[in-house]
């Protein structure tokens, strides 16, 4: 088993990334948006921005997806320095979950407390209608593994972390409020990450309702489950881009994903902007 305090391990490569990051900027953000299909726009409405192609930092694995600019954006939202990350990859694109989580474990060697997960995802209880924002309460992890297999460094967190409370109840109060004022309606609900890359078939929906799943994707969980393990307090956030399969007429396709996804953009910009703010205080 490798030493982990060898130059090559984890942590001294997520070190090295975060010293390539902070030479790029003054900013030093305590909050990071991780933005998912057809949100990645947002990071272009930050202030003073400095934006670092993900091929630019040692360490961070490229986007290959439609919707996922691959950039990390580092400006300010009402003079809050923030990071965000515009697009994501995914283990279904051929990574191990350990370089799709690099960029995790690079934010909380930058000193990031706050992490706010979006993603757009299926929606499972039919109560969820097309470009609803569903508030993440816990998940399912069925993507077949686990983030954290392998050798431990407890620097980055313990070997077997508590994971009863994944998204910060009181995160959920804040963005529940912020979404009151804005006179708009924010469910929770339980997300189900699967590997991907074909969607659900219908008897597998069935099965992830039967699980109490109310929404299902193909990322999150593992970036979730990495931010836990090193202490960060996790906001999730999904937008129910389609009905999952069996529960809607039409097929399902990823063009309609970042379409939805551009259309409740201005919505969801706006919910990102006051919670960043509050979150700020």
């Amino acid at each position: 088993m490798a030493d982990q305090t060898e130059p090559g391990s984890l942590y001294s490569r997520a070190e090295h990334a975060a010293r390539i990051i902070r030479a790029r900027t003054n900013l030093r953000p305590r909050i990071a948006l991780v933005l998912g299909s057809g949100l990645g726009d947002f990071g272009d409405e930050f202030q003073d921005a400095v934006a670092i192609p993900y091929e630019e930092i040692p360490g961070f694995p490229v986007s290959t997806v439609e919707g996922h600019a691959g950039r990390l954006v580092i400006g300010k939202i009402e003079n809050v320095p923030v990071l965000a990350m515009q697009g994501r990859v995914h283990f279904y694109e051929g990574y191990a979950l350990e370089e799709v989580t690099f960029p995790i474990r690079t934010f909380k060697l930058l000193d990031i407390k706050t992490l706010v997960l979006t993603n757009a995802a299926g929606g499972v209880d039919v109560q969820l209608s097309q470009g609803a924002l569903m508030l993440i309460s816990d998940h399912l992890n069925l993507m077949g593994v686990n983030p954290l297999r392998g050798p431990n460094d407890g620097r980055f967190g313990p070997r077997f972390p508590d994971m009863s409370a994944v998204y910060s109840q009181e995160l959920q109060h804040q963005a529940i409020e912020e979404a009151r004022a804005m006179g708009l309606e924010l469910r929770r609900g339980v997300y189900a990450g699967l590997s991907g890359p074909s969607y659900e078939t219908p008897a597998e929906i069935r099965l992830l309702r039967g699980l109490g799943a109310d929404a299902v994707g193909m990322s999150t969980v593992p970036e979730a489950i990495v931010a836990r393990h090193m202490g960060l307090e996790v906001l999730g956030i999904s937008c129910i881009t389609n009905m999952a399969a069996g529960l809607g007429n039409e097929p399902i396709n990823h063009q309609e994903v970042v379409e939805t996804g551009k259309q409740v953009r201005e919505t969801f910009a706006a919910l990102l902007r006051r919670l960043v703010v509050r979150l700020a205080v």
